[in-house]
């Protein structure tokens, strides 16, 4: 068996930063200011200018990044959110924890992201059944692309919904050149080291465009805060992003517009080599994805995953069994018609290695593979 080749190949992004990395984390360390300090103040107007938003506000983690917002609007229970089920745990798990319901919808087929015809028919459904009160949608960036915002958030707006993006994996994604924001009430952000931008631990952010929903955010993800420190105007949450992260942040963000730029090279370098061997996940039309994951489908995935890793290519499944088909979430609802797509589209996904410094003899490796196994 052959040396396995990384997945996602973070050290070579560190030796790229490493001298305004290093330089970064010892003025932290110089200044002793680790939480709240100068760093994240300047990491915020770094994503509000970045994704063209009004707000931003950093957090402790992506899944914080969703809750908050949610406990901003008051969703509580009785309320329903729509979600895919072709997710992350953390999109339906803080409606469950709030005491809300999540319903499951269907994705696309080609883009695996929310179906909003599905959506549309989700929330007609639970109208009429009339035990749930709507309150709000969470469409996902799968895989680092948008989801349809034209579509979802139409649908969202004629049935008086809250709109949030999850673009854990996809910040910095655009759609006809926008980024989501412009469609949503609220953005995202994961931090997590695999995410395209990563700091070294937990960190999340949010966008939002409302200045009452930002406000109310500010407060409560440090307890609630008042105008004045130690005055609590709320029950709220300790949710801040610590001064390290936000500082190894702000040195990844110096590249990572070249970053989604090389992603989008990849990608495209892998199409060639799989012209007509796979079919990865289509990019909507007028869509750029930062490709936090490229994936495919195939036939007999344990097998293909075995034949590649005897050649040294990792891989990965996201996501193998959908949460609607998971004990702790079988009991909500879900769209009228199931969601067939979403469970056929995880019996057969893979998602091959991909990231900023993806290229020559490595990626190679894995285009070779590939074809080795299916050709």
């Amino acid at each position: 068996m052959l040396d396995m080749i990384p997945f996602i190949d973070l050290a070579a992004q560190r030796a790229r930063i490493k001298d305004d990395l290093d330089a970064r984390i010892a003025r932290v360390l110089e200044e002793g200011r680790y939480i709240l300090g100068p760093e994240v103040s300047e990491l915020e107007q770094r994503l509000r200018d970045f994704g063209r938003a009004p707000h931003a506000i950093a957090c402790a983690n992506g899944t914080d990044a969703i809750l908050l917002p949610l406990l901003a609007w008051g969703v509580k229970p009785g309320h329903a959110v729509f979600v895919p089920s072709f997710t992350f745990a953390s999109t339906a798990e803080v409606v469950a924890l709030i005491g809300a319901s999540p319903v499951f919808v269907d994705i696309d087929p080609d883009t695996y992201c929310m179906d909003p015809a599905s959506l549309d028919a989700a929330i007609e459904h639970v109208r009429a059944q009339g035990e749930l009160e709507p309150a709000a949608v969470i469409a996902v960036d799968l895989f680092g692309q948008p989801a349809d915002y034209v579509a979802i958030s139409t649908v969202a707006r004629r049935h008086g919904l809250r709109l949030i993006a999850d673009s854990a994996q996809g910040f910095g994604c655009t759609l006809h050149g926008e980024h989501p924001i412009q469609w949503a009430d609220a953005t995202t952000i994961s931090f997590y080291p695999a995410k395209p931008l990563g700091c070294y631990g937990d960190g999340g952010a949010i966008l939002v465009r409302d200045d009452a929903t930002h406000a109310l955010i500010k407060s409560l993800h440090i307890h609630g805060e008042g105008a004045d420190r130690y005055e609590y105007a709320r029950i709220g949450l300790n949710s801040r992003l610590d001064t390290i992260q936000a500082a190894i942040l702000l040195a990844k963000m110096e590249v990572f517009e070249d970053e989604i730029d090389k992603r989008n090279e990849a990608a495209d370098r892998y199409a060639d080599g799989f012209a007509g061997i796979v079919k990865p996940h289509t990019v909507i039309e007028g869509g750029r994805s930062v490709w936090a994951q490229y994936t495919i489908e195939v036939e007999s995935r344990d097998a293909f995953r075995k034949a590649l890793a005897d050649q040294g290519v990792p891989t990965a499944v996201y996501y193998p069994r959908p949460l609607h088909m998971q004990p702790p979430y079988a009991r909500f609802p879900k769209a009228p018609g199931g969601l067939p797509v979403t469970e056929a589209a995880a019996e057969r996904v893979v998602s091959l290695p991909m990231d900023g410094y993806l290229g020559g003899e490595r990626q190679q490796r894995v285009i070779d593979a590939v074809r080795a196994t299916l050709g």
